[in-house]
């Protein structure tokens, strides 16, 4: 009875006409999508602006995938200079090889500079961003099951990856690591969410937490794969440095716990052209109308008229005694007196 294995794609390459579309690409551009998208929406929910994870991601993602490279050309030299090799293929990023640790190292850097440029703490950010690393790399991942590479031992599992025949590899069914490492990034993105939401982890914690739990993950998953790979007291390099790291990230967290306690208030402080356009627009707005009275609606008009000056009444009807004094006999008076005595009994009425 045959068992169903994952099967592998033969290709991992699509021409579009001359333009060809690479599997292992669209896995990295699909998570760096995905980071960006859930590390714009923890930003905002922490009092950040629209759009700034996406500008900082502009200086990160580049440095990162130079790091990633780096890594991977260092740690794995042989593949590219050793004998009968050619040092050209170390540019053909598409062929894959990405060092995560690199990539994280390198892109911490263009993050830095990216925050730096916008006045907001790089902890603050990489918190924001953690869970969306996480997943992207949960994304990035499949990139290796497009290329057939980064599998595990000989397995007959149900589950076990089918592996055709090619260079530097033997047809078969492997473990499927680069879908274990999947799985369990979501695992770790899913993780750093509950925890952040349950002790409001902040100042790089919340990075650190997600930076010891994929090193756990990553120790044991490393540990199955039969790729070559430098060898230190019998375990592989990467290992070594998902110990290493796990540690570091484990003492951040005591130490930022026990010395920076709590979340940041602010991560990110309004801008001198914001505060300039408030005040701008607040120069700008009309002066304030002076309050109407309540029950008629007047008080701009009575205060026209004089009403409300005790002396203006007592004077109104001096002028009215004498206009009246001196017209003629039986002659109607002015109208400017009648007006005033008629205005006279209402006036500091309100």
């Amino acid at each position: 009875m045959d068992i169903a294995y994952i099967p592998s794609p033969s290709t991992g390459v699509i021409h579009l006409g001359p333009i060809p579309l690479r599997g292992y690409a669209f896995c990295i551009i699909i998570g760096v999508f995905v980071a960006v998208w859930l590390g714009n929406k923890r930003w905002i929910a922490r009092g950040g602006k629209p759009g700034t994870v996406a500008d900082i991601a502009v200086w990160a993602v580049p440095f990162g995938l130079v790091g990633g490279r780096l890594y991977h050309v260092i740690t794995d030299y042989q593949l590219y200079f050793g004998e009968g090799r050619n040092w050209v293929d170390a540019f053909k990023i598409w062929e894959g090889g990405l060092g995560i640790w690199g990539a994280i190292a390198l892109g911490a850097v263009g993050a830095w500079i990216g925050c730096r440029l916008r006045g907001i703490p790089l902890p603050a950010w990489a918190d924001a961003l953690a869970p969306g690393i996480a997943l992207a790399q949960a994304c990035g991942r499949w990139g290796n099951w497009f290329n057939q590479e980064l599998y595990g031992r000989a397995t007959d599992l149900p589950w076990a990856v089918e592996i055709s025949e090619g260079p530097n590899r033997v047809a078969g069914t492997y473990h499927p690591t680069f879908l274990y490492e999947s799985l369990w990034c979501v695992g770790v993105a899913l993780l750093v969410i509950w925890a952040d939401r349950r002790f409001r982890l902040g100042h790089g914690r919340a990075f650190a937490l997600y930076v010891a739990a994929y090193c756990v993950g990553r120790g044991w998953i490393e540990y199955m794969r039969v790729d070559e790979a430098h060898h230190i007291l019998g375990l592989r390099l990467n290992v070594w440095t998902s110990i290493v790291v796990f540690v570091l990230a484990v003492v951040y967290l005591v130490l930022s716990a026990k010395l920076r306690p709590g979340r940041e208030e602010v991560v990110e402080p309004d801008t001198g052209s914001d505060a300039s356009a408030a005040e701008g627009k607040g120069t700008d707005a009309p002066a304030a109308a002076e309050p109407e009275d309540s029950v008629t609606g007047e008080g701009k008009a009575a205060d026209a008229s004089g009403a409300g000056d005790p002396a203006e009444p007592e004077a109104a009807e001096a002028k009215a005694t004498v206009l009246t004094k001196d017209a003629p006999a039986g002659a109607a008076p002015p109208a400017d007196a009648e007006r005033a005595e008629g205005e006279a009994p209402g006036a500091g009425k309100r």
